[in-house]
């Protein structure tokens, strides 16, 4: 994920976050890293697989 300033901003959304060929605006800079800071905690977080049911025939 890349913070930057937006390019040719007109609007008050000046920062963006980039995910790959994505892109979300924010006001500040701040803002922009509480995102990325939040994405980054749920990537981390512990996550379980869901219980294979096997279905009688």
């Amino acid at each position: 994920m890349i913070v930057r300033q937006a390019p040719n901003s007109s609007t008050p959304a000046t920062w963006q976050v980039c995910l790959d060929q994505h892109s979300v605006r924010f006001r500040s800079e701040v803002e922009a890293r509480q995102f990325v800071a939040t994405l980054e905690a749920r990537l981390r977080a512990p996550h379980t697989l869901p219980e294979l049911v096997q279905r009688s025939a």
